[in-house]
């Protein structure tokens, strides 16, 4: 009998964790903007939008970024949307370059999304903190469609935040662009509308499916041009 003895095991030493693996890179991405007090998310425009763009993308993997914005009636907070699809935008450019990107926004979303493509700042407006700049010009291309809906026109604009910077499209944006204003919305129609329930309408008038036929065609034309570069021309 061995008293007082105890036996000792060292313990085995462990293997590393491997690193993680990079999160898969989607086909397409909508990086979209809801309206007005609509909640967190992509809202109701946006959702129909995406719902009918994948059921024309079926061979394609759609993923979906919500901008992170207020989305409240202080406008200069729009600025917040701004720097986060900015930024979603540019990263998902160079962490997934063969991700075609779908931009778009709905009434002060369709603002944020249309503000991020300027090809310059306008003169007098100062940068917000968290901004340096418009977008390099290659983002542009990994970018395939921008749908906006019921985009503040200039009057509606100054009526609510007479800060605002004028909404331009940038040139490296503006043919892969499709701006939907319902008839007499009055948020986008200039001089006012006197439909204030065609604001909310897009999905019951079929522009959200009409976006959708334009993004889709856009991403087909993406997916062709790709082939071709790839093929040497």
């Amino acid at each position: 009998m061995m008293a007082g003895s105890s036996l000792t095991t060292a313990p085995a030493s462990a293997e590393p964790e491997p690193p993680a693996p990079p999160a898969a890179c989607p086909d397409v991405e909508v990086v979209f903007a809801r309206g007005t007090f609509e909640a967190p998310g992509i809202g109701n425009t946006g959702q129909a939008f995406v719902d009918a763009l994948r059921a024309r993308a079926v061979d394609r993997s759609v993923d979906v970024y919500a901008v992170n914005y207020p989305a409240s009636l202080d406008f200069a907070t729009a600025a917040d949307g701004v720097i986060d699809a900015s930024n979603r935008v540019r990263d998902m450019s160079t962490r997934c370059p063969d991700t075609d990107i779908v931009l778009g926004g709905f009434s002060q979303g369709a603002a944020v999304a249309a503000y991020i493509t300027a090809d310059e700042i306008p003169v007098g407006y100062p940068l917000p903190p968290g901004l340096t700049g418009p977008m390099p010009p290659s983002v542009a291309d990994h970018v395939a469609a921008v749908a906006l809906f019921g985009k503040p026109s200039s009057g509606f604009l100054q009526m609510i935040y007479t800060g605002a910077p004028p909404i331009t499209v940038g040139t490296r944006y503006a043919g892969k662009t499709l701006d939907l204003c319902n008839v007499g919305d009055p948020v986008c129609t200039p001089g006012g509308g006197g439909n204030n329930g065609s604001h909310g309408a897009y999905v019951a008038t079929g522009l959200t499916d009409q976006a959708a036929d334009y993004a889709a065609a856009r991403l087909t034309k993406s997916r062709a041009d790709a082939t071709t570069a790839r093929a040497g021309g």
